[in-house]
């Protein structure tokens, strides 16, 4: 993603040297470029909407975006439970969440971001099978010019990529 600079080599993207002092414009608008899913999601003691359209002023948040994020992120059954839906308080860090709650309104978040690049850390490691087929399936379905990193521990989570890395003492081995 770009927020640690290599104690060694370089990191390229589009032929541009992104830590060279010249091309610190290149950085910035990589950075931009990226919505991020990581293993543990952090939530505001606030609501489901707020939590998805995170850092967007509730007055400005897209509610039909917020339900159409939910679906792709299968989320939206479990919100349409809750007495006050979208506007139901997750608690103190998502403590009236379950994980897997927690993760998928970790990816409907990364998802209503609109970036072209989704980095997802162990993104469905708090997933039941079932749920992260489901959660797969939607997202394989979403632009295909969307570019997804997908960190991974299950090969089930990877099967429905176009090239798999696989990591090993810190050097790519395939």
């Amino acid at each position: 993603m770009g927020l640690l600079k290599p104690t060694s080599g370089e990191f390229f993207v589009d032929n541009f040297d992104l830590y060279k002092k010249a091309n610190s414009n290149y950085l910035y608008a990589w950075r931009k470029l990226i919505a991020h899913v990581p293993q543990n999601i952090f939530l505001n003691d606030s609501t489901i909407a707020e939590n998805i359209a995170f850092g967007i002023d509730y007055k400005d948040i897209d509610f039909k975006k917020v339900r159409s994020v939910s679906q792709k992120a299968e989320i939206d059954y479990f919100i349409k439970k809750c007495a006050n839906e979208y506007n139901e308080k997750v608690g103190e860090r998502g403590i009236r969440l379950s994980g897997g709650q927690r993760q998928r309104i970790g990816i409907a978040r990364a998802l209503y971001k609109n970036k072209k690049i989704l980095i997802f850390d162990e993104a469905t490691s708090a997933l039941d099978n079932s749920t992260e087929f489901k959660v797969m399936n939607s997202i394989n379905k979403l632009n295909r010019d969307l570019t997804f990193i997908l960190v991974a521990h299950r090969l089930s989570s990877l099967k429905d990529c176009d090239r798999i890395l696989k990591l090993e003492n810190g050097k790519f081995i395939s």
